[in-house]
């Protein structure tokens, strides 16, 4: 099989200017995650897509491919990942003539601190299970959402999934994941077809101290943190 990674990287972002290459404990942002899948032994090849020419020279810095650019209209603040993930495919095979990708994976550079070991094993589950897509996930831990409410005015309202009862231990609760956004694998006909999810969806299971998504200015802090303590 071969495996397509794709970074995608847009420029333009508002919440944080020019975020997949700020600087993060003496790298840009988008240097880890290139880092990571250069470390991998399971990738085929990996791309960059970009509409920005700051990320192209920061990415060729440190090693990343950049084949072609992405056209802006695949770059707005409104587009999705589904197809970029597509342009960034049937761009690649165009250009490369015969080559066909089993599985396109995509890791976003706001997702620093996945490793290349997080990168190998949720291939080899697609390898070894026949899985459509694989998505790495955190476990929300005391964020459980049966312990959350909701707010008619100021009035408390229980979910349907409500714990048994208030302020039930979260030991007691059937444990629960959330993506963290490091990694998205799908095969090829699934992508193709308009999905990152396939109907057989396997988990890579992440810790929190490296499942963290930034995409705020406290988050580059909590980051940084996280780096200086040695706990990623």
């Amino acid at each position: 099989m071969r495996f397509l990674g794709v970074i995608p990287a847009r420029g333009g972002s508002k919440g944080v200017p020019n975020k997949n290459i700020k600087n993060l404990a003496g790298k840009p942002l988008i240097a880890y995650t290139i880092i990571a899948c250069e470390a991998s032994n399971k990738l085929t090849r990996t791309i960059i897509s970009t509409d920005d020419e700051k990320i192209v020279s920061v990415s060729k810095s440190f090693g990343g491919d950049i084949p072609f650019l992405r056209p802006k209209e695949l770059a707005t603040d409104t587009s999705n990942a589904i197809p970029v993930l597509k342009h960034a495919l049937l761009e690649i095979e165009r250009l490369e003539e015969a080559i066909k990708y089993d599985v396109v994976i995509m890791f976003q550079p706001t997702s620093p601190f996945k490793t290349a070991d997080d990168i190998d094993s949720a291939i080899n589950c697609i390898e070894e299970t026949g899985a459509d897509s694989v998505i790495s996930v955190v476990d929300v831990n005391g964020y459980h959402p049966a312990r959350m409410k909701y707010l008619d005015d100021d009035k408390l309202v229980d979910p349907p999934f409500v714990e048994s009862y208030e302020n039930q231990p979260r030991q007691e609760l059937r444990p629960i994941f959330i993506r963290n956004g490091a990694i998205y694998a799908v095969k090829r006909d699934i992508l193709l077809s308009g999905s990152l999810k396939g109907k057989d969806s396997r988990a890579w299971v992440m810790p929190k101290n490296r499942s963290i998504n930034i995409d705020t200015e406290l988050d580059f802090l909590y980051a940084e943190w996280l780096i200086e303590k040695c706990l990623v």
